[in-house]
């Protein structure tokens, strides 16, 4: 993930230029991450995926996205000098080059709620404080230090980093994704482990993040013929591990899942019918204000 994803978000839509409304379907492509947002509310999808409106950056988005390139970086040194303390110098020059890619997301992430929508109205740099600067980079410093409670960074040589794959599927679903890393033990057998900065989720809630762990394990085994070992997921927010072992038949399960999920979304394409999911999970979508399910609910 790097800062420009912070400020927009969606998959580009093919558009029958002739005629008005959607094209028959969209681009034949499913992340993880966009099949999540249907999963959870399909109007959720059609906000990000089909209008392709854009999404005020927040700071935990921010921080998530400085801590994993951190993260990546450091396997780049000498396995002895990978320290907390090596990690935590890598952040200002980090850091910096994610003002240059972006360089109004600092007045956005330590802004007002209004910041945003001013931003967008005007496209001027917000302004922001040395004191926020160091504020922000002392958290990302607390979140390395985690990671270096949940592993050794010095007994590892990942074989991948921010690993970029895609697989066509049988149907012609094209799964794309990225994966944060990915490990290979002597004795071959590989492990898959992506990095959250949030808490690890509670009782009833590890499905979502299962299934977007199964649905890497799904492409590395089309494209490598090989089935993971082992998909393990680190929170750094509460310094915990979310680990499965997949077997054929659950990665099988996942890919019919995930061709059921496309079908789903292709009718609500062709009848650009796209229900709201309300949950308390609306406290935190950025779009809110004018999702119709809420709007119907303060008339």
């Amino acid at each position: 993930m790097d800062s420009s994803q912070l400020v927009g978000a969606g998959e580009p839509v093919q558009r029958d230029k002739s005629k008005t409304g959607l094209a028959a379907r969209p681009v034949t492509s499913l992340s993880p991450s966009r099949a999540g947002d249907f999963m959870t509310c399909p109007q959720l999808y059609r906000y990000r995926s089909i209008d392709m409106l854009p999404e005020p950056p927040g700071r935990e988005a921010a921080r998530g996205t400085l801590v994993h390139e951190v993260l990546e970086r450091l396997f780049d040194l000498p396995a002895q000098e990978r320290t907390a303390e090596s990690a935590t110098a890598l952040l200002p020059d980090l850091w910096q080059a994610t003002i240059e890619r972006a360089p109004e997301l600092p007045g956005l992430i330590f802004g007002d709620d209004d910041s945003w929508k001013e931003w967008l109205s005007t496209q001027e740099i917000p302004e922001f404080t040395d004191a926020d600067v160091a504020g922000f980079l002392q958290e990302c410093t607390k979140y390395l230090g985690r990671y270096f409670e949940l592993e050794d960074p010095t007994r590892l040589e990942p074989a991948e980093r921010e690993q970029r794959i895609s697989v066509e599927l049988p149907s012609g679903l094209v799964l794309r994704g990225i994966i944060d890393r990915v490990d290979r033990a002597p004795n071959g057998a590989v492990r898959v482990v992506d990095y959250k900065t949030g808490r690890a989720p509670g009782a009833g809630w590890e499905a979502k993040a299962l299934f977007q762990m199964r649905f890497y394990g799904l492409m590395l085994w089309r494209l490598t013929g090989e089935i993971p070992a082992r998909l393990q997921l680190l929170y750094l927010g509460s310094k915990e591990r979310l680990a499965i072992d997949p077997t054929e038949q659950e990665l099988r399960a996942t890919e019919l899942k995930i061709e059921a999920l496309w079908q789903a979304i292709e009718r609500a394409l062709a009848k650009d019918d796209w229900p709201a999911k309300p949950s308390r999970l609306c406290d935190w979508c950025s779009f809110k204000d004018i999702c119709p399910a809420w709007a119907e609910d303060s008339d």
